[in-house]
C-alpha cells in the first residue's frame, strides 16, 4: 500500500470525537471542545495483507483497543479543526512506520583487535584480582 492510498483511506474511514482540552486556553478552555480524538478501526483498512495487519497490531501496540480501533488524540492548538488534522496527520505517520518492514540485521565477527583488546583487559583484571589474595611476605 502506498503512502498516498494509506492517507486517503485514513482520511475516509477515520471518525473524531471532541472533549475538552487541558492547558492553556483561558476561560475558553471551559467552554469549547477543542480536543480531538480520532478512531479508526484497523479492520477497515483494505489492501493489507496478513503479515501487515500483524505488524500493525504488534508495533502500535497500547494504541489500539481490544476492539482492533487506534486512537490518537491531538490538543496541541486551541482550533478544532488544526487538532483534528494534527491528529490525521499524527494517525497516518504512525501507520506508515508500523508498516515499514524492519531490516535484517547482518551478524558481523568482531575484529581481530577487539578480540585481542578484550582478552588483554581480562587478563588485567585477573591479575589485580589475584595479586589481592597473596600475602605479604615476612620481612
Amino acid at each position: 500500500m502506498t503512502g498516498e492510498e494509506l492517507e486517503r483511506q485514513v482520511r475516509r474511514r477515520a471518525t473524531f470525537t471532541f472533549a475538552r482540552a487541558s492547558g492553556p486556553g483561558g476561560q475558553n478552555v471551559n467552554k469549547v471542545s477543542s480536543k480531538a480524538v480520532a478512531r479508526l478501526l484497523l479492520s477497515d483498512l483494505s489492501g493489507l495483507d496478513r503479515e501487515q495487519r500483524e505488524r500493525l497490531v504488534a508495533r502500535l501496540g497500547r494504541r489500539v483497543t481490544a476492539g482492533g480501533e487506534l486512537l490518537v488524540s491531538a490538543q496541541d492548538s486551541r482550533d478544532q479543526a488544526r487538532n483534528r488534522e494534527l491528529a490525521l496527520k499524527r494517525m497516518i505517520a504512525l501507520l506508515a512506520a508500523a508498516l515499514r518492514r524492519p531490516r535484517k540485521r547482518v551478524r558481523t565477527k568482531p575484529s581481530a583487535g577487539s578480540r585481542e583488546a578484550r582478552l588483554a583487559a581480562k587478563r588485567r583484571r585477573s591479575a589485580a584480582k589475584r595479586e589481592r589474595g597473596l600475602r605479604p611476605e615476612p620481612e
